[in-house]
């Protein structure tokens, strides 16, 4: 789960393989920490459906990843994904 960083985003796919080429792009861009995991969102029993989560916690500026977050939220779409601010 998301450890309580404040101002951090959470980049939200389908896929395994997006959320870790996505995480990758991100490191590269300067954004960090950019953790991926898998996490079931409320309501689901199945593990099959769970998304994978990319944590990222610092935009390339070195501040909080929120001030970044209407483009991150563009990169998640162009995954068929969503990103939303703790």
């Amino acid at each position: 789960m998301a450890e309580n960083v404040r101002g951090t985003v959470l980049v939200t796919l389908s896929d395994r393989d997006d959320a870790e080429e996505l995480a990758e792009q991100l490191v590269e861009q300067g954004y960090e920490p950019c953790l991926v995991h898998r996490d079931m969102l409320a309501g689901e029993d199945d593990a099959e459906d769970a998304d994978w989560v990319i944590e990222v916690h610092t935009g390339p500026h070195g501040g909080p990843a929120v001030f970044d977050e209407p483009h991150l939220a563009a990169l998640a779409e162009d995954y068929g994904g969503f990103a939303t601010a703790e």
